[in-house]
């Protein structure tokens, strides 16, 4: 047993980087250098970080199949850090194998949980729950547990179930003060306070007010016609009409909705949907077109009656009509609810996260950029952004999944 390296893994496990590289600082060997990597890691070096995993699992090669596993599954949670998600999960999961193989269920369990990490912020919660499924718990060393309770804590967070969230999280909290490490004690504070954030904006005629996430569950489980622009649906109960590659139709509905029960005027939809302050023939076409389109869209929930001034919103169940709005408006509101993680997103991962092309958040991200609300630094492919300190940034909470209606 290498003593020195037993010692620096031990220092690494209690998060104390810099006892663990003076422990190893004079070593070039393959282990010295895995545990150099992840100290670097630690000290948020991650670029030098990868390099020095790289060479080390090189050095292992086949000789030490296992700890070369091991020095994969350290390089992907650098990439998870970094919002590297674009990287394919077979290499994690081949070192998952490796590791099961050796009789590691240690790592192989962390590997786990980094992969599920990965599924959720993509939005693939079904995905990441099969694999949470997978991984045995019990094996986990209190760091890694902290990580799968956050990971618990997301799916229930995403698909709006506030006990099951404040459940993971209360427990995230707890092992976290076991280990007494500053920054993990941190992560889970942060995460706590974001779930406590306002999640939405309800929208009325009359009225506007905030909700955190447990009174938005209330709502989706009540029998209001809801007119969700958080995740660009329309909804009743559990029948949803997804909106989200109609932004034409999103705006004429939401304007009925923040109206309701009244009707609203031709000339407001007009400016609601299309921007048009000064509407011509070709204008009230138009709308005479979408409106038809809305009114076949929304069919199983409402109908859309014509009044003298313009239209009106109607439910078949005679229920009311709520319209949920993101905590401040912004422009791509979806956008900026992920650089508001505090993490420096690269344009593939947050395109990947959403469910959109790159050139489409490239777009946003210049906008945001020109409105002093994301920055970037580096440049090619080792770009990133992130959030600029503007406060009324959207909440995260209500992000659509990519294999969920809502």
């Amino acid at each position: 047993m290498d003593t020195l390296i037993d010692a620096a893994a031990r220092a690494l496990s209690a998060g104390d980087p810099l006892a663990a590289l003076k422990r190893v600082a004079l070593r070039d060997d393959a282990a010295a250098l895995a545990v150099r990597g992840i100290a670097m890691a630690q000290l948020g070096d991650l670029k030098r970080a990868k390099e020095l995993l790289r060479v080390a699992a090189r050095a292992f090669g086949a000789k030490d199949p296992m700890a070369g596993a091991r020095c994969v599954v350290a390089e992907a949670e650098i990439a998870l850090v970094s919002r590297d998600l674009g990287r394919s999960s077979q290499t994690l999961n081949a070192a998952r194998a490796t590791l099961l193989a050796w009789g590691d269920r240690t790592n192989a369990a962390h590997a786990g949980t980094l992969e599920a990490r990965r599924l959720l912020l993509i939005g693939r919660l079904d995905d990441a729950e099969a694999v949470l499924a997978e991984v045995d718990a019990s094996v986990l060393p209190p760091v890694s547990q902290v990580g799968r309770e956050l990971v618990v804590a997301g799916i229930a967070i995403r698909r709006v179930r506030t006990e099951p969230a404040r459940a993971a999280l209360e427990r995230a909290r707890q092992i976290a003060e076991t280990t007494r490490i500053a920054a993990l004690i941190a992560e889970v504070a942060q995460a706590m306070r974001a779930f406590e954030a306002p999640a939405a904006r309800l929208v009325t005629r009359s009225s506007q007010r905030l909700l955190r996430l447990g009174e938005v569950e209330k709502l989706l489980a009540s029998d209001t016609l809801i007119v969700d622009a958080c995740r660009n649906v329309v909804r009743v109960g559990s029948i949803v009409m997804p909106l989200a590659t109609r932004p034409v139709l999103l705006a004429l509905v939401r304007a009925l909705g923040e109206a309701w029960p009244a009707d609203v005027s031709r000339e407001t939809l007009l400016k609601r949907a299309f921007g048009a302050r000064h509407a011509d023939e070709s204008h009230r076409a138009r709308l005479r077109v979408e409106i038809a389109r809305l009114r076949k869209a929304i069919e199983p929930l409402a109908a859309l009656s014509a009044t003298g001034e313009g239209f009106v919103l109607q439910p078949h169940s005679g229920c009311d009509v709520a319209v949920l709005a993101p905590p401040a408006e912004a422009k791509h509101p979806e956008v900026l609810a992920l650089l508001g993680d505090g993490q420096a997103w690269s344009s593939s991962a947050l395109a990947l996260a959403l469910n959109v092309s790159p050139r489409t958040v490239q777009r946003a991200l210049d906008e945001l950029a020109a409105d002093g609300k994301a920055e970037n630094f580096g440049r090619g492919r080792a770009c990133r952004w992130i959030a600029s300190s503007v406060p009324g940034f959207p909440t995260s909470l209500l992000l659509p999944a990519a294999d969920m209606p809502v």
